[in-house]
């Protein structure tokens, strides 16, 4: 019997990798999420992608959530996975994933190239557990935005309510676009 139940165990693990791999991570995320080997992951992975995977370091700032844009992606993310965390009972990374898939959703229906990768989402949410960063209610819209732990809540406004001066100007991909403030 545990034989049976460690072959299912395995065949769970291959399908999250193989999920996360379809999503885009990197391969650090699948070797801290999978009791696999590096070695089987790496096959894993060149069989799915068709491509060996990314070197270098994962992303560690947590400056780059800060920035407008990215903020409200994060942010975004971030929502969706606290309320799954909080309705579901998933596994940590399965909660990630599924967040993330509804993130893709949101994204593309509003026509929008999505900024973060799950790669960055599954560290935003790493970071979160791990103090360096939190959610903070907006005064404004009464949102919930990814800020560093000691910003002063009764004071925040996010950057929807109050954009950076140049916001909305880009052409870049993802990019929001800001009304003109005639049309409130």
């Amino acid at each position: 019997m545990a034989r049976n139940k460690s072959i299912l165990t395995e065949a769970k693990q291959i399908e999250r990798a193989v999920t996360l791999i379809n999503l885009g991570a990197r391969l650090q995320v699948l070797e801290s999420e999978t009791d696999l080997s590096y070695e089987r992951l790496l096959r894993l992975y060149k069989e799915v992608s068709g491509k060996s995977p990314s070197k270098g370091q994962l992303p560690f700032s947590t400056d780059w959530f800060m920035t407008w844009q990215p903020n409200i992606h994060a942010s975004l993310f971030l929502n969706i996975h606290e309320y799954l965390n909080k309705a579901a009972e998933m596994d940590e990374i399965d909660v990630v994933i599924k967040a993330y898939q509804l993130y893709l959703e949101q994204t593309q229906a509003q026509n929008l190239e999505p900024l973060l990768s799950v790669t960055r989402a599954w560290r935003l949410v790493k970071f979160v557990d791990n103090g360096m960063l939190t959610m903070t209610k907006c005064n404004s819209c009464g949102g919930h935005y990814v800020t560093h732990p000691h910003e002063i809540a009764r004071h925040y406004t996010c950057g929807l309510c109050n954009p950076p001066a140049r916001a909305g100007k880009g052409k870049a991909a993802g990019a929001l676009t800001m009304q003109s403030s005639s049309a409130h």
